[in-house]
């Protein structure tokens, strides 16, 4: 039987965002930073991530946009800071600025893709287009499987935008589709590295210590990738536990891949391949009738999937043990 892979996702989109960011103070000479931030289209980006970092000290914090892509952060240090607004499939861009207290003004500022290079007008637009062309290409290079196309454009974007964590994300797939694992191991610690939330980087990980059979490096990422992923509200994650059950399945832990593949059942009842796997663990455990429903389910959601054919060579025997 071919060993089961996990899942990732193929690429990650890269679209610039824009920043705009007002700073003022209060009647208590606290600093209170207000701002928006919008994508490429100029909507409202909900539930991006301001971060804070002073340039004087190790000082940093972080804040949430609502609803209408609006932030509010009070009560900084006087000083300069690197304020980063970000979200995963959207984009990342950071702007110096220079906080006060008391009456002062500064003025609002929009980002661009390029604004971190400093310049304006044409000469700032053309390297938009430039960064944003290039961003273009790496994708279509890598939907296309031209690997190291791909890597060298995403560079190119990373040469401009240093912050870019979603670049690094597709140099990692880009690697792990050569088989490179070193490159893809390093490239998928960047993300981390710029977004420590990140539960697609840790996702890429898990993906390539299981394809190394490093299993145990392979469950602790792949833990970490759920522990991200997990719904705000409580509850599981199916795709995190299927990966979960993969890594077990493929270091011999049958028992341990049965919990997780049924935890992804019980969370997504249509997951197909969950079900298959479920189905293939209780076998191995020589759960008999659990593997004979789970194998059932699993045709029931997708008669005509890459195990169909497999699984109904398999069934009538087994269903057949359940009569004796």
């Amino acid at each position: 039987m071919r060993t089961p892979l996990l899942r990732t996702p193929l690429f990650r989109s890269i679209v610039a965002l824009g920043f705009l960011c007002t700073l003022a103070t209060s009647a208590f000479a606290q600093s209170v930073v207000r701002g928006k931030v919008t994508d490429a289209q100029g909507k409202p980006v909900a539930d991006a991530t301001v971060d804070f970092a002073s340039t004087d000290s190790n000082r940093k914090t972080s804040t949430k946009t609502d609803k209408n892509g609006e932030f509010l952060q009070v009560g900084l240090q006087s000083g300069g800071y690197k304020v980063t607004a970000s979200k995963q499939g959207v984009g990342s861009q950071t702007k110096d600025a220079q906080v006060k207290q008391g009456p002062s003004v500064i003025p609002t500022f929009s980002l661009s893709a390029a604004s971190a290079a400093g310049g304006g007008g044409a000469e700032n637009k053309a390297e938009t287009a430039a960064i944003n062309a290039a961003a273009t290409a790496a994708i279509d290079a890598l939907k296309s499987g031209k690997n190291e196309e791909a890597i060298a454009k995403f560079n190119e974007v990373i040469a401009k935008v240093p912050t870019c964590a979603d670049c690094y994300f597709n140099i990692g797939m880009a690697y792990q589709n050569q088989q490179k694992y070193a490159e893809a191991e390093a490239a998928y610690k960047k993300v981390i590295e710029l977004k420590p939330d990140s539960a697609d980087a840790y996702t890429g990980l898990a993906t390539i210590y299981n394809a190394q059979k490093k299993f145990d490096l392979a469950a602790d990422a792949s833990a970490q990738a759920s522990k991200l992923s997990a719904p705000a509200g409580g509850g599981g994650n199916a795709e995190a536990s299927y990966n979960q059950g993969v890594i077990f399945f493929n270091a011999g832990k049958f028992a341990e891949a049965r919990d997780q593949f049924e935890a992804a059942t019980k969370t997504d009842p249509n997951n197909a391949m969950a079900q298959y796997q479920l189905g293939m663990a209780s076998l191995n455990l020589g759960k008999i009738p659990e593997a004979v429903a789970a194998l059932e389910a699993y045709l029931k959601i997708d008669p005509s999937g890459p195990k169909a054919a497999e699984v109904k060579s398999s069934l009538p025997a087994l269903q057949q043990m359940l009569k004796k």
